[in-house]
This record gives structure tokens, sequence and C-alpha cells, in this order.
């Protein structure tokens, strides 16, 4: 009984945050993607990322998609980072309804990102408290967007019931045109990138497991060198962005940390050797985008000046925080701070994807160590003299008032039905009679029924293809091109060229483009028609042999 009490007294901290990081985790994920009456049940703000998810998930579950290919672009090798969704799609094919094999994985990872700051911040700062801290501002971003909010809903007796009632997040950037903070520092990247937050937490934990290296133990340590670079390796399709940032981190430390220096190679050249076989095979297709400089991230009219407001508009007293803890800190304190704060420094120099945006991933993963310093700083204080309490207090408020008041929104939002195969007869029609690897030339660009089907598109939202490097202009053209052929022996051949198997049309949508509906209606063979007679699937290969 004693030795059960003393196991509790030393891992009780540790105990709690793995109990609420599964609740909390379980009610973010299922609450923003659920399943009913065979509807998916999407949140109204994770919506558009769906458009893309749900395709890549499918294509594996319901689709033959090896070697994988972007079922948005079809015919051409993935770039983008499938291994996540993948996964989830092993595990719909195995048996377990979608929701749950997407929303299992995203609570496993959620859950994971949230215990290793825990235990990430309790082994740099040796307390429980900055740990528990740490998640805490990690949770509730510390921006000042809560000044937009109240700039919108004025101080009032009605404050309190506007904060729990808010569908809409205060800050938007770039995205609302008007806000300054940028739109990735609440709850909803985590709900829309589900394969972001286990590859911050695999990441962490790969760089924990350096810094817990033991003394003496050469060979051991070696072994951990040597699992940690294939698990490394293998995981550059989880996330291509992070996988990026480790190296960096990694290399930092390299060069920081002697008596792991030696471990730190091994790994980083085990990753590599596992990771260029996926680098060559997504290059097979060259972008249409070059990495490239750019100075200031979302920064406009750049100087000093816009960039200092800039960044303490998106972090907020942090910026302070941070830099006050520096100075309290120890020599390998120090060290781990700037083997992150690189990636900041990167994330305002150089653009990897057309969208600059997308560095987002960057920050996001800098500011996770940036709370653990936050908060090293306030424990600090906090135990420093009751005086300084209250004072502490009112810092962890502001801290985290913007990312209360952004929690709510994710807490109110609506929900969108897809129908599902077993309820729209058109997408059972699909899996059930046309071939896993098809492709299929498609008049409809978001949530078509052939992706959700399983089957790979010519050219869906040309976004989601644009965002990775795929040349969607080109697509775009040949696509409306081919979908208003005049001549069909033209049309056989584009189809031919792009191995197209078969065609959808929808005559009850409007396009900003003119179809040739009658020409495939009597050249083509017509395969099915929905009731209505709106939705039809003709094949192409056999008309045009």
């Amino acid at each position: 009984m004693n030795k059960w009490i003393e196991f509790l007294k030393k891992y009780i901290f540790g105990i709690l945050i793995i109990l609420f990081s599964l609740i909390f985790s379980s009610w973010l994920m299922f609450s923003t993607f659920s399943y009913k009456d065979s509807d998916m049940l999407i949140a109204g703000k994770a919506w558009s990322d769906f458009g893309s998810h749900i395709p890549l998930i499918r294509s594996f579950s319901l689709g033959d998609n090896f070697p994988p290919q972007y079922p948005l672009f079809s015919d051409a090798p993935i770039k983008y980072h499938f291994l996540f969704y993948a996964l989830t799609g092993v595990l719909e094919k195995a048996g377990l309804r979608i929701d749950f094999a997407l929303n299992v994985p995203s609570i496993f990872g959620f859950s994971f990102l949230i215990i290793m700051i825990y235990v990430f911040a309790k082994k740099i700062f040796k307390s429980a408290a900055v740990g528990i801290l740490s998640v805490i501002l990690f949770l509730f971003n510390g921006s000042l967007s809560f000044l937009n909010f109240f700039s919108k809903h004025p101080l009032s007796i009605n404050s309190f019931n506007e904060v729990l009632t808010n569908q809409t997040f205060p800050s938007f950037g770039p995205y609302d045109h008007t806000s300054t903070v940028s739109a990735f520092w609440n709850l909803n990247i985590y709900t829309n990138q589900r394969h972001l937050a286990i590859s911050y937490g695999l990441s962490l934990f790969i760089i924990y497991l350096f810094l817990n290296l033991k003394d003496g133990k050469r060979k051991e340590n070696l072994l951990k060198a040597v699992l940690i670079g294939i698990i490394f390796g293998i995981s550059f399709f989880l996330n291509m962005a992070v996988f990026l940032m480790t190296i960096v981190i990694l290399f930092c430390l390299f060069l920081f940390l002697k008596k792991q220096r030696i471990y730190i190679f091994i790994t980083l050249s085990t990753a590599l050797i596992f990771a260029l076989p996926s680098y060559f095979y997504i290059n097979k297709v060259p972008s249409v985008f070059s990495i490239t400089t750019h100075f200031g991230y979302l920064v406009e009219k750049l100087n000093i000046q816009s960039f200092l407001s800039y960044w303490f508009q998106n972090l907020g007293l942090h910026t302070i925080l941070i830099l006050i803890s520096l100075i309290i800190a120890t020599k390998f304190q120090r060290k781990v701070f700037l083997s992150f704060f690189v990636l900041f420094i990167i994330g305002n120099l150089i653009q990897f994807s057309p969208e600059i945006s997308a560095n987002h991933k960057f920050f996001n993963y800098f500011m996770i160590i940036g709370v653990m310093f936050s908060s090293y700083f306030l424990v600090y204080l906090w135990n420093k003299r009751n005086i300084l309490k209250p004072f502490v207090m009112v810092l962890i408020f502001f801290l985290t008032l913007s990312g209360i008041i952004d929690f709510f929104p994710i807490l109110n939002d609506g929900k969108i039905a897809l129908a599902d195969y077993k309820k729209d007869k058109d997408i059972e029609w699909i899996v059930k009679n046309t071939p896993k690897n098809s492709i299929f030339l498609n008049t409809d660009y978001f949530m078509d029924k052939a992706n959700i089907a399983g089957r790979k598109i010519f050219l869906g939202w040309p976004y989601f293809a644009w965002s990775q490097g795929y040349d969607t202009n080109s697509r775009d053209i040949i696509r409306k091109e081919m979908l208003n052929s005049k001549i069909l022996n033209d049309f056989c051949t584009e189809s031919r060229n792009y191995k197209l198997d078969f065609l959808e049309t929808n005559v009850l949508n409007k396009y900003d483009f003119p179809i040739n509906y009658d020409l495939f209606k009597n050249n083509l063979k017509l395969l099915y028609s929905s009731d209505d007679k709106s939705y039809a699937i003709y094949d192409i290969k056999k008309s045009c042999r």
C-alpha cells in the first residue's frame, strides 16, 4: 500500500496530464469530425481542409493508392506527407468506421504532444509546475487577438456571455484581410491538420531522447541513435516540414552539445539514408515552385518597427517573458532555446512552398519551446515571493485570454453533413462498379463523388495541389478544354495521355466554363445515371479504343 502511495505522490502530475490529454483530445477530435446516419459530420471550420483529407484517406481505404499519388491530381507521385492519412485509410479498411479511424490516431497524436510538452519542460527545467503551466500556455495562445475581440465587442456586463457564445475567431490573418494576428495560433490548426500534433510530438520525443542519454552507456546509446534514425527517417512522409525542423534542431544541438555529438551524427546519417528514397520519389515530377527567400513572413511594409509590432501582436507578452527567462536560465537551457529559435529565424527568411502562410509550422513549433521558457520565468516569480503571486496570476490571465476566446468558436461550431457511400447511391455505384485504381475526369472540384469513393480525379480544388507545387494552372486549362471538346478523337487522345478511365458529369451544377455534354452523350458509353438523370458516369476507355 505504501508503495502505491509513494508511486502516486511521485507521478501524480504525470498521471493527471495523461488523463487530461486523453479526455481533452477525445472531445476536440470527435467534436470536429463524427459520423451519424451514414453522414460524415464535419465542423464548419474544418470543412475546407477535409476537402483534401477525405479523398486522401479514402484513396487508401476504398481505393488502390500504391505507389501513392495525390488523389486530387492524378497520375503523378504524391508531394504531400500522406503517412498519417494512409494509416487512417488502413484502419478504415480493417473495419473501423471512418470517424474512429481518423480520430483515434488524432487523439493519440494530440495527447502525445501534450504529454511530451509536459515531459520535455519538466526535463529542461526540473519542475513539474513548469511542465503543467507549459501545457496550459500551449493550449491557450498568448497572442493579442483579444484586443480585436473587444474592439468588436466593447467591455460590458454582457462580455462574459459574448465570449461564451462567440462563433468566430477574432483574428484570422491574413485570410480576413484585416487582422495582424495570424489564424495559426488557435487549436483549429490541430483539428484541421490532424497529422501536425503527432509530428511535433515525435520530434520532441526524438530530441528528448538525446537530452536524456546516459553517460557511460556507449553501446546502448549507439543502438538508440540508430533506432531513432530509422524511425526519424521513415517519418519523412509524416510531415516533411517538421522533419526538416527536427534536422535543424538536431544540427544545432550537434554544435552545442559535445557529449551527444556522435549520437546525433549517427541519427542524422541514418535518417537521411531512410528519407532519401522518399525525397527522390516526390521529386519525380518537378515542382512549379522553387524555395526562395522571403523576409518577414506575413509582415506588411517590412521594416524594423513593423516586424517588431507584428510579432509582439502575435506572441503577446511571451516576447518579453522569454527574453527575461533567458537571463536567469542556465547555459544548457539557453542552448536548447537557441536550437529552437533558429526555426523562428528560418520562418522569417525562407519560403518553402507556394504559400508563405505555410511557414506557420515553424513558428508554432518554436512557440512550443517559447511557452516553456515563459512558464519557467512565471514559476520562478511565483516561488520568489508571495507578494509577486497576484502579479503572476495577472500575467497568466493575459497570456491565456486570447486562447480562451479562441476556444469557443471551436466549441460553438456547427457541422456540415457529407453523405457517405452507404447513403449516396452515386458514390455507392462507383465503389461497387469501378476498379479501385480508376481515374475520373471530373467536372466538380470539391468533395467530388469519385474522390469520396476512393478514386483519383484529374484535378480537385486547385488550391490543395497548387500549395504542394503541382502545375494546377496547366492542368486546369487541359481539363476545361477536354470537357468542351468538339472532336471526339481530340478528347480521346488527351484521355489516353492522362490514363483517364471514366468521365463524371453533373448537369445541375453551374460552372464558369462550357461543357460539351452532347459530345459525351452521343459518343461515350453511359455506365450510370442518377435517379434524376442529373449525374452521369461514362466509360472513357471502352469508348476511346
